[in-house]
C-alpha cells in the first residue's frame, strides 16, 4: 500500500485497501483454520471452544457479503455447525460466546435467512443469559471465579439485544442493560479510563474491588479494554436508544484518543510507567477503529466527524505500519498484536481478533451495514 495523507480522497484510498484485502485473504481461505494467533506467519488451529474461533468465520462472511464470491460463502457456512457442539461436548465455553455466534451463526441467518443458523444463535443467547448474577447484575467470566465479570462482555451482550429483537423476549435485553449499568457503575472511571475485571461477592451481589487482569495494574488503563468499552457501549446505545450508553462510550473514546501516540496506535496498556520498550497492541487499535465508526453513526454528521476522522488516522496507520502486504506468504494481516503482557503471552504477533475488526471497521467506511456486534 502506498502511503497517504490527503483525507479528502480517503474512498479511493480505502477501494485500493480493499483489493489488497482480497488478495491475502483469499490465499488464508484454503487454510480455513480457527485461529488465534499467528506468531511465525502461520495461524494456529485452536479447538473450536476457544473464545477466538468465530473471528476467522466472521472474516468470510464479510468478504462474502461485500463480494458475493462463492468461496469465501462456502468456507464460512459450517462454522457454526461446528462450534455448536461445544454445547452437547465438555468444553470450555463461557463468557465469550458472542465473540463466537455472532460473527458465524448470527451474521449467516442475516445475510442468507437460514434457520437453523438463528436456532443456534438463540441457543447461545440462552446459554450466556444462564450466566448472569441477579445479585450482582453482571455476567459471570470464565469458568473458575464465580464472582468476576470483565470489560470484554461488553462487546458479547450484543447477542443477547439480538436475540431479544429476533423472538420479542426482553428478558435478553434486561440482562444486557443490567450488565451495561454495571460496566458505567464498576469499570468506567470519571477520566474515561477503564479497569479490566471487577470482583464482587458472588452471594451478595456486593462490589469488592477492580482488579488488573490484562492491564498494568489495577488503576491502570488496559489498552484492548479501552477499545471494548469504546464499542460495547456505543452498541448498547444502538440496541437501546438511551444516551448514558453513548456518552459512555463518548468519554472512554476520549480518553483512548487523547493517550494514543503519535501514530495513532495505543501501548498494550496507557498507563505503564515507562514506555521504552514496551509493545503495542494493533488489536486494540483495530477494535477501537470500528468502535469509534460505530459512536460517529449515532450522531450527527458534524458531531460524528471527529470520531470517524479518527477511526480514519488509525486504519492508516495500521495499513502503512503494521499490515504484512510486503509478505504475501504471511498468514495475518496486522503484526504487532498483543495477547496478554501481563504474562508474557503473544506479544508481537498477529491475533485474528485484530485482523477481524480491521476488515470490519474498512469494511463499515466502505458502506457495509451487517455488522452483527
Amino acid at each position: 500500500m502506498n502511503e497517504f495523507n490527503n483525507f479528502e480522497k480517503f474512498d479511493s484510498y480505502l477501494q485500493e485497501l480493499w483489493g489488497a484485502l482480497q488478495v491475502k485473504i483469499d490465499r488464508m481461505v484454503k487454510e480455513n483454520k480457527s485461529a488465534h494467533v499467528s506468531a511465525e506467519g502461520v495461524y494456529d488451529n485452536i479447538p473450536v471452544d476457544w473464545w477466538t474461533s468465530g473471528f476467522w468465520p466472521g472474516i468470510l462472511w464479510i468478504m462474502y457479503d461485500m463480494t458475493k464470491k462463492k468461496e469465501y460463502h462456502n468456507a464460512a457456512w459450517e462454522w457454526d455447525v461446528r462450534i455448536e457442539q461445544c454445547f452437547i461436548e465438555e468444553s470450555r465455553l463461557h463468557h465469550d460466546v458472542g465473540f463466537q455466534f455472532l460473527p458465524t451463526a448470527v451474521i449467516k441467518h442475516k445475510i442468507t435467512g437460514d434457520q437453523d443458523a438463528r436456532r443456534r444463535g438463540l441457543q447461545a443467547a440462552n446459554f450466556l443469559s444462564g450466566r448472569f448474577n441477579i445479585a450482582g447484575n453482571y455476567l459471570r467470566a470464565w469458568n473458575d471465579q464465580n464472582g468476576w465479570a470483565i470489560i470484554d462482555s461488553s462487546m458479547n451482550i450484543s447477542l443477547l439485544f439480538w436475540a431479544a429483537e429476533e423472538i420479542g423476549d426482553p428478558r435478553f435485553k434486561h440482562i444486557a442493560k443490567a450488565h451495561a449499568d454495571t460496566v458505567l457503575k464498576n469499570f468506567i472511571r470519571e477520566d474515561g479510563s477503564v479497569c479490566h475485571i471487577a470482583s464482587f461477592d458472588a452471594e451478595s451481589g456486593e462490589f469488592i474491588e477492580s482488579l488488573g487482569g490484562q492491564g498494568y495494574d489495577p488503576h491502570s488503563a488496559w489498552s484492548r479494554g479501552q477499545a471494548w468499552a469504546i464499542y460495547g457501549m456505543a452498541n448498547t446505545y444502538k440496541y437501546t436508544g438511551e444516551v448514558r450508553y453513548l456518552r459512555a462510550a463518548q468519554k472512554v473514546a476520549h480518553f483512548f484518543l487523547a493517550a494514543l501516540p503519535d501514530d495513532y496506535v495505543p501501548y498494550w496498556d496507557f498507563r505503564v510507567p515507562n514506555f521504552d520498550g514496551e509493545p503495542r497492541d494493533t488489536s486494540a487499535a483495530a477494535c477501537a477503529a470500528s468502535g469509534l465508526i460505530e459512536i460517529a453513526n449515532h450522531l450527527p454528521e458534524q458531531e460524528g466527524r471527529m470520531y470517524k476522522k479518527a477511526a480514519k488516522r488509525i486504519i492508516h496507520s495500521l495499513t502503512n505500519h503494521y499490515a504484512t502486504w510486503d509478505q504475501p506468504e504471511y498468514e495475518g494481516l496486522l503484526r504487532e498484536g498483543v495477547g496478554n503482557r501481563v504474562k508474557n503471552k503473544n506479544v508481537n504477533v498477529s491475533l485474528i481478533y485484530g485482523d477481524y475488526f480491521y476488515i470490519e471497521a474498512i469494511a463499515k467506511l466502505l458502506g457495509w451495514e451487517n455488522n452483527i456486534f
